[in-house]
């Protein structure tokens, strides 16, 4: 394939499903009903129409029953013309949510924390409200404010000015408790990157030890994903990667290359480096039983409604597609990336889909459409179109082009 060509790629083979020790032996999942074979060739087109649209490349992988299909298009680095490839890691946004999550259902799972205690009780004077608990923070209850609305009400300039600064954990919270509350304590969704901030420092504190262990010895480790990494407060995307690019909020404004940044104004809510390979990984193994308990994923799984055809639980986002099955996982939206990680039910088929551009409507929408391609199959063009998402993870309160 040559240099500075568009790269589309599609190719089937059998990988062997990799033994997961984490959390003892996996228990039998819930019944799930049987799903369509995936649409590849639609996968293919939607994520040629993502480039159209101003993603530079757009990837996806789908791992179903030990079988793989890839597909890419585009390119991974616009200066070097070099092609994407599922093997690219990448920045996963938001998806971290569900790894911060898994963290702490484990630490409850331990007997180390209670869903139902106070953040108070933990962090004491972290919070306004000693009724906010950690079932609220993460299912996104807590009322807690979204700093990042104030920080990237205007897209490139808010970026440039946090590129390269170091945050702590308690500087976010501090941000978010300049504005007023959003919801009373249990109150209805409001999606706020301030509970996941406020999540990393319970695992930091319950554990006494730093994000980068515990989803290092908890989740990567035990589960062998060798493509994932915390690397905060590096700037750097470790070995093979793709780049990211920033779309301005003036229409026809040329992308900015977002791939070196510390993520600092994320860390816990979305800073980790992964691949599609290594998140299908997680959320097979999620689903199925061999990270958390029984008792904890059912947990995960108690659903406040955040709009058609979705709910939210504890980290992790239900999605409702056109052919009547559920799909299970996060979006995930990072300067310069933005993805779709998600799972069957059973576990049993995951995708994961990435574009190489964020803060674009047109792009957002066309990559939840590959849920449908993913776990729907063709009967997906005989559906409903699938609800329009909601927003993007970053500033989910601020209009995008």
């Amino acid at each position: 394939m040559r240099t500075g060509a568009v790269a589309a790629v599609a190719a089937l083979s059998l990988l062997a499903v990799p033994a997961h020790a984490a959390g003892g032996a996996a228990r039998a999942p819930a019944s799930a009903p049987a799903l369509d074979a995936p649409d590849l060739a639609g996968l293919e087109k939607l994520l040629g129409t993502a480039r159209t649209q101003g993603a530079p490349g757009a990837m996806a992988r789908i791992d179903d029953h030990g079988t793989v299909l890839r597909a890419a298009t585009g390119v991974a680095d616009r200066a070097t013309g070099r092609a994407l490839t599922d093997a690219d890691r990448f920045r996963i946004g938001s998806v971290t949510k569900v790894m911060t999550a898994v963290v702490l259902l484990q630490l409850v799972d331990e007997g180390r924390l209670e869903l139902d205690s106070p953040v108070n009780r933990h962090l004491p004077g972290l919070l306004p409200d000693d009724r906010i608990t950690v079932r609220h923070v993460l299912s996104h209850r807590s009322g807690l404010y979204d700093y990042t609305n104030d920080m990237f009400a205007r897209t490139v300039s808010g970026f440039e000015a946090v590129r390269t600064k170091v945050f702590t954990l308690r500087a976010l919270v501090r941000r978010s408790l300049q504005h007023p509350r959003t919801t009373a304590p249990g109150g209805a969704y409001r999606y706020s990157n301030t509970n996941f901030v406020v999540a990393g420092m319970l695992i930091r504190t319950v554990t006494g030890r730093s994000l980068a262990t515990e989803y290092r010895e908890r989740i990567v480790g035990p589960l062998g994903l060798r493509d994932t990494f915390y690397v905060h407060p590096g700037t750097a995307l470790p070995g093979r990667h793709t780049r990211g690019y920033l779309t301005p909020d003036a229409a026809g404004g040329a992308l900015v290359d977002a791939t070196e940044q510390t993520v600092s104004w994320a860390q816990s809510a979305g800073a980790v480096i992964s691949t599609t390979r290594d998140v299908n990984t997680f959320l097979t193994a999620l689903m199925s039983g061999r990270l958390v308990s029984a008792a904890a994923l059912r947990e995960m799984r108690r659903w406040v409604p955040t709009g058609t055809g979705q709910a939210y639980g504890l980290g992790l986002r239900r999605r409702d597609l056109s052919c009547g099955v559920s799909v299970y996982g996060h979006t995930g939206a990072v300067q310069g990336y933005y993805s779709y990680a998600f799972t069957s039910k059973d576990g049993r088929r995951s995708l994961t889909a990435l574009a190489t551009t964020s803060n674009n409507a047109k792009v957002m929408g066309t990559m939840l459409r590959t849920l449908d391609a993913a776990f729907c199959g063709r009967s997906a063009a005989r559906g409903a179109a699938p609800a329009a998402p909601v927003h993007e993870d970053v500033a989910p309160q601020v209009a995008r082009p």
